[in-house]
């Protein structure tokens, strides 16, 4: 019996290699855990441009919509430039996020013991960091209208709106408390109320939803600048931040740098729930394309194979499996298997992306 359906979109780059050892994980648990799911394949980017002159195709749009979820690889590469901006590669991501409705984008920073020292911050300051940033994803500044660039008088002016609703405002709000209540607890909210209108709305209605919904919920509230700080400063201080497009866009990677390694960071966008009880989801690693390696087999594949972990926890409500998977990276980690990526030691002889996939999964056969 089929435990759900997975749309997979390697992409550019990097992604087909690192996607091909999740599907190695995905064949692994479906022969040893009984976890069986349909998986089909498709293109997005650069990859979806090559063959149908645009970066995500119409087919391909309407087969993410109907399944349980989607792992996206990577996307873009300098080969695509000069391409006009509407059919660049990350319009197709771009197109998914928003079609899908995919509002609330999870964000993990957890630094492994084995990589502290990997972190520019002492090691007692990120050792154990486990931050959960949700990010507001599908409105805000990056979508609000009127933009563009104009002529006034003589001279050209840049103009992006800064808007959100009440509603898309609440609903992410309560994607984050929903996740403090599977976790510490906590939740800090991160806007600039005291500059700008839609951060005094932002916080009003945060403020709201606790307390009429989620009062067992310990709720802060911080400038975002302020939470910059503290996020280099304290950062275990903190349990889910809660915040809009632009500051989660920012936040989120100063957050991710403290553990060291960009490259090693999964994510999760998710939206409503469909008919059968599950979100919209799509799953990604944080990293991009790194074209400069693709087809060397040097790429980390641990980003793209947590996001699967990410994916059997929040989409088909497997968590004891994600923590399986998660507890299997940690294992390789700590014995000091390392991708070119993660060397830090010399003398430490780096393994493929393909050795990585085998070290993972020999730490799989060891949990059983």
């Amino acid at each position: 019996m089929s435990t759900g359906s997975i749309l997979i979109l390697p992409g550019d780059g990097i992604g087909p290699e690192v996607m091909a050892q999740v599907r190695r994980i995905i064949d692994w648990y479906g022969a040893k855990r009984g976890l069986s799911f349909d998986v089909s394949e498709d293109l997005v980017g650069g990859a979806a441009y090559d063959a149908h002159g645009v970066p995500l195709a119409d087919e391909t749009m309407a087969r993410a919509q109907e399944a349980d979820a989607v792992l996206l690889g990577a996307v873009g590469g300098p080969k695509y430039d000069d391409l006009d901006f509407s059919v660049k590669p990350e319009r197709g991501l771009l197109r998914l996020r928003k079609e899908m409705d995919l509002y609330a984008n999870l964000r993990p920073a957890q630094c492994f013991d084995a990589l502290a020292d990997f972190s520019s911050l002492k090691r007692d300051v990120v050792a154990g960091l486990d931050i959960m940033i949700v990010r507001e994803l599908t409105s805000g500044v990056y979508f609000g209208e009127p933009r563009g660039i104009f002529t006034e008088g003589n001279e050209r002016v840049g103009i992006n709106t800064q808007r959100y609703t009440e509603s898309e405002i609440a609903r992410v709000a309560r994607s984050a408390f929903e996740l403090a209540r599977k976790r510490g607890g906590k939740v800090c909210s991160m806007e600039k109320a005291n500059v700008m209108e839609s951060g005094i709305l932002w916080r009003e209605v945060v403020q709201k939803v606790h307390d009429e919904e989620y009062p067992d919920v310990e709720l802060s509230h911080m400038y975002a600048d302020a939470g910059a700080m503290q996020l280099t400063r304290w950062p275990k201080q903190f349990d889910v931040i809660v915040t809009d497009n632009l500051f989660g866009d920012l936040l989120s990677d100063v957050a991710a740098m403290l553990t060291g390694s960009l490259g090693m960071l999964p994510s999760a966008s998710l939206g409503a729930p469909a008919a059968n009880g599950r979100p919209k989801a799509l799953y990604e690693p944080v990293h991009g394309s790194a074209p400069d390696i693709a087809g060397q087999g040097k790429a980390n594949p641990i980003a793209c194979i947590l996001s699967f972990a990410m994916a059997l926890r929040y989409s088909f409500d497997e968590g004891v499996e994600a923590d399986r998977l998660e507890a299997a990276v940690e294992k390789v980690l700590a014995d000091g298997v390392r991708t070119p990526d993660l060397l830090g030691e010399e003398g430490t002889d780096p393994v493929t992306t393909e050795g990585m996939g085998d070290a993972i999964l020999k730490a799989l056969d060891a949990s059983l």
